[in-house]
């Protein structure tokens, strides 16, 4: 760095509830330091501690970051309150002490900026394993955090630092590519952009104006050029769109074995987090190692839940059971509590409506996926009808079309409804759409295209015939399900030890490139993301089979023109039908447990 790095590690034991120091550095074994917050409470005992580390600002309060602090539960709202972290005048109340660390190269933490690398998980551990060596720590330390607080936890879970002990991804992708980046193989661009202009170059180290723009403090040391700060950093809106493959060095680096993973888990996820979280909070879950590991399914928007009361008390409860060794709810007694606690989504409560959705009951089960599930085919025709049983007459050779490279504001797509369903029908699990499907040119344009990109969606159709809508991550109504699927990237791996028929594993590399021929029928297993929905008789499902995003999709866009190019997708795209050309979803339907 072109400046000295200076020390201004303060501490204020008079002016809070508890004690807070500012800018702690913590020296890395690579070189450099991370600088952190440290929030504890006035006692000479040691004590567990709380560590966060991201790139949202350590000082910059919940409040200046969005405007919904003010919807916060004033129960989680302190002086030092800071977007999806757990709040310091709580947790100090409570026994623990509370670090939060900038990452390396953005806030106060100089380095290189580079969210979610290989490098940044080294300096995590650092920062975990420094918290456990503390004179005011009682050695155990615990994970807790929303979003990128909690897809990190994985990653540095899987290295085992000394003293940690427990940790909570709440609403925490587990996978890089899939989960994130790429859905299906399809760059996930809109969101990255806004995540990295809004969130996390604004606080790049050095970045001059922060304090002016009341984005926290300035950096301790100066400002750097915007040459400076260029070199200073890899650009996520950059590298995922020039890296395609997960065999690529910029994906490998990011990969871990989610099986080392040992420490007690609790994995939190979200049903309406149907384009980023949820899928990673279920795989992770399923795949780690540890003993003691539990999953448990919430509604609501993506920043609220994590601070209702109920919600508080679950991550106490369980924090104090790992690191105070004071477990009220039985927690570290195997068998004792169920693994799984699902929320169930009965009726039409609206959307982003906390108190409304109070009416979704809650059921403990004893494992995911849950074992009495009936995987049950919905068979699409060519009249658009998704049929529950083997249509009585064979279909007759047919295909239906829609135009590619459908948009938000100009979707292209087919939708196949269901009868009204005759008998009340929960489906909880996985999905998989087994499709048949081509490519022509649009005789209009010079383009061969080479490629489909399919976007699938589930819909719920109430008995009203009104779709039901449910709370998304930022508030807005979001469908059932999502899933998507490159169809150059169709491989399945059926070898590989994560293969389920019911989640097919796809390894994305340079190697499972396939071609796709205009005028040639491609069978393909679409992955539809987890879900859980309880249709009401007289209500229906629909299954929409797009050319791009459509309703639901918010800020979670996939319109890259590069990666999405007309030269390459341009046309029309076919769903065949025939003798030869069945097409079905199977449906995860689950029976009412038996007494």
């Amino acid at each position: 760095m072109p400046n000295k790095l200076r020390d201004l590690h303060t501490v204020d034991d008079v002016n809070f509830p508890y004690i807070f120091e500012q800018n702690a550095s913590v020296p890395l074994k690579l070189g450099g330091v991370v600088r952190c917050n440290v929030y504890r409470p006035k006692t000479a005992e040691r004590v567990p501690v709380l560590v966060t580390y991201g790139p949202y600002g350590k000082d910059i309060h919940y409040k200046d970051f969005i405007d919904k602090y003010a919807e916060v539960n004033p129960r989680q709202k302190s002086a030092h309150s800071a977007w999806e972290t757990p709040d310091p005048g709580f947790w100090t109340a409570h026994g623990y002490a509370v670090v939060r660390a900038d990452e390396v190269g953005l806030g106060q933490s100089p380095g290189i900026l580079d969210t979610m690398s290989r490098a940044t998980t080294d300096a995590f551990v650092d920062v975990v394993e420094w918290a456990a060596d503390q004179p005011w720590s009682s050695g155990k330390v615990g994970l807790l955090g929303i979003s990128y607080y909690a897809g990190s936890q994985w990653r540095v879970a899987a290295r085992k630092p000394k003293g940690l002990s427990a940790i909570i991804p709440w609403e925490g992708m587990s996978d890089y590519y899939r989960d994130r980046c790429r859905h299906g193989g399809i760059l996930s661009n809109g969101f990255i952009k806004f995540w990295w202009n809004r969130q996390v170059i604004t606080n790049q180290y050095g970045r001059p104006g922060r304090a002016a723009s009341n984005w926290g403090p300035d950096t301790i040391e100066g400002d750097l050029s915007e040459e400076e700060l260029a070199a200073n950093r890899r650009d996520q809106t950059i590298d995922n769109q020039v890296h395609r493959f997960r065999d690529e060095p910029y994906y490998a680096s990011k990969e871990y074995d989610l099986g080392d993973i040992e420490v007690p888990l609790l994995s939190v996820g979200n049903w309406g987090g149907i384009l980023l979280h949820l899928r990673g909070n279920i795989e992770g879950y399923t795949h780690a190692g540890s003993k003691f590991k539990y999953l448990r399914m919430i509604t609501g928007r993506h920043d609220l839940p994590f601070y209702y009361d109920e919600e508080v008390e679950v991550q106490r409860s369980f924090l104090d059971a790992f690191l105070k060794g004071e477990d009220r709810v039985g927690w570290s007694q195997e068998g004792k509590v169920p693994p799984v606690s699902l929320v169930l989504r009965k009726g039409n409560v609206g959307f982003n409506n906390a108190e409304a959705e109070k009416a979704y009951a809650r059921r403990e089960e004893n494992e995911w996926p849950l074992a009495r599930t009936q995987y049950t085919r919905f068979y699409l025709t060519p009249d658009l009808t998704l049929l529950p049983t083997v249509p009585s007459q064979p279909l007759p050779t047919k295909k239906l079309t829609y135009r590619a490279l459908g948009t938000m504001t100009n979707p292209q797509l087919l939708q196949f409804t269901t009868p009204p369903f005759t008998a009340e029908t929960e489906i909880t699990g996985h999905i998989v759409a087994h499709l048949h499907v081509s490519v022509s040119p649009d005789p209009a344009s010079a383009t061969t295209p080479s490629d489909i990109d399919l976007f699938l969606t589930l819909r719920h159709l109430g008995p009203d015939g009104r779709e039901i809508f449910y709370t998304g991550t930022a508030g807005d109504p979001v469908p059932v399900t999502k899933g998507w699927l490159r169809t150059s990237l169709r491989r399945v791996n059926t070898e590989h030890h994560r293969h389920r028929p019911w989640l097919p594993q796809r390894d994305y590399t340079s190697k499972d490139v396939l071609p796709v021929i205009q005028g040639e029928v491609y069978a393909v297993d679409v992955e539809v993301w987890p879900t859980n929905v309880v249709v009401e008789e007289g209500g229906r499902l629909v299954l929409e089979v797009a050319s791009g995003d459509t309703q639901g999709s918010g800020i979670f866009t996939h319109d890259d023109p590069v990666d999405r190019s007309k030269e390459v997708f341009e046309g029309f795209n076919h769903i065949h039908f025939g003798p030869r050309f069945e097409n079905y979803i199977t449906l995860p339907i689950i029976p009412p447990k038996e007494d």
